[in-house]
This record gives structure tokens, sequence and C-alpha cells, in this order.
């Protein structure tokens, strides 16, 4: 069974997407410059200059939605795509009622109920969730300002087919936004399929090569940033990871 359909991830990420800092990490010496990364996504990565409510985004890989509500903030449309039917019937819960119950795993069997809710401030009817593959996107998407790819390149069996139709999606002069804490596993993503984390012709070739080896001759890499996330488990056992932001723009 495709983990990410299980209630354990779908609670999981409405607590990674939703959760306030003390439903989070109820710890002073917890890290947290880690919480809140769908947000931190859209506010730290996006350049909101050239965007109005004529501006399109696509979230690709958009679990249960909050970056996708977060680049409402700026664009007037906006379209969540993700392959797990569960996580977008919870972000269309929250897009048309504006909340959705989950349980948060604290120890064992005991659990706490909490509420997804949309951020203030955002209007979901600029948003719109359908499921996809990422490695073949339907036709008729059209073309976007902008394009954000968080946490997804890591998990396709063949990543380099998804970051070859990205020159078609974005607009001349508009952005991508792909994430990754390149963890390259066997189980998602056969080795011969890896962007990064492997030798090629005697030289290691990482992430960061393998994407610019992909996307460089339609979009220019703007810059780089490392970028911590958490998703707790339980109320004592939390994934740390560090990611790697990287920013393009379409040439």
């Amino acid at each position: 069974m495709n983990p990410y359909e299980t209630d354990k991830f779908l609670h999981e990420y409405l607590l990674f997407h939703y959760g306030t800092a003390e439903e989070v990490l109820p710890y002073a010496n917890g890290p947290h410059d880690a919480l809140d990364y769908a947000v931190r996504c859209v506010s730290e990565c996006l350049d909101t200059t050239s965007l109005s409510h004529e501006s399109r985004a696509l979230d690709v890989g958009c679990a249960v939605g909050r970056s996708t509500f977060e680049l409402a903030r700026h664009c007037g449309e906006v379209i969540g795509v993700d392959y797990s039917q569960r996580f977008i019937e919870a972000a269309r819960t929250l897009a048309e009622r504006g909340a959705a119950p989950y349980l948060r795993a604290d120890e064992g069997a005991l659990t706490t109920p909490l509420v997804a809710r949309v951020p203030e401030g955002v209007a979901p009817e600029r948003v719109r969730f359908e499921t996809g593959d990422a490695h073949a996107l339907r036709e008729g998407l059209g073309v976007f300002d902008v394009v954000l790819a968080a946490n997804l390149v890591d998990r396709l069996a063949q990543p380099s087919r998804f970051l070859a139709q990205l020159p078609q999606l974005v607009k001349a002069g508009g952005q991508l936004i792909v994430t990754t804490p390149c963890t390259w596993l066997m189980e998602y993503t056969a080795q011969e399929e890896w962007l990064g984390g492997v030798m090629v012709r005697g030289k290691a070739r990482s992430t960061l090569d393998g994407l610019q080896s992909a996307l460089s001759p339609h979009f220019a890499l703007i810059g780089t940033r490392d970028f911590p996330f958490l998703i707790r488990e339980h109320a004592r056992k939390y994934q740390w990871s560090m990611a790697l932001a990287t920013m393009w723009r379409r040439l």
C-alpha cells in the first residue's frame, strides 16, 4: 500500500502543514527554526514583486495543501496536484469547509484531536486541488508564473521525467522552486534514476549537479538555501531534515 494513503501519514502531514508551534514542538530547546516549512517554501523562496491577481501558480506534490494556500496570497489562480487521493481529499475539505479534523500521535495509542484550518488572509476560491502523477501531468494545465515542487523529486520513480515537463509549464521569466532533502532511496527510485548521490564517470554527482544538468538549458539558477524542516511522529520522536532549496528563472 502507498504509505501516503495511510492514516499515519495523513495525520502527520496535516500536523506538519497546519500545526501551530505549540502543537508540533512544545519544547523550548527544540529546533523552532525548522517549523512552518510549507509556509517558508513560499514566504522565503518566492519573489513576489512580479506577481498579481492575474498570476497562475502550480504546486506539484502539494500533499495536504498548505503551500498551495500560501501561493494564493500572491496569485489569482493556484492548482495543487498530488498523487495521494487521501491528501487531495483533505486539501479539498479544507478549501470547501475551511477546516479538517485530525489526530496527533502523542505516545503509543494516545492521541490528541486537532483541527487544521485554512490560514487567515487566504481566499480559498483561488485554489483548486486535483490528483495527478508528477511523471505525466495532465494536458491542458496551461502555463504558470510559478511552479513549486517541494520535497518531491526524491520520491519519484523517474525524477528526470518530471523535470523534462517544466519548460512547457513555466512561462518565460517565470519562477521555479524545487526543494529536496536529497534522500534517495531504492524503495522509491531505482539508483540509475537518482539525480545525485552517485558517482558518474569517477566523479561524485550531487543532487544540485543533477538539477542543474536537467534544468540549465531552460532555467537560470537564481539561488540556493539550506532549509530545515521538522516532522513530528509522536511527542518524543521527530524527523529533522535539512532540505536544499533551489530557485530558478525560466529563460
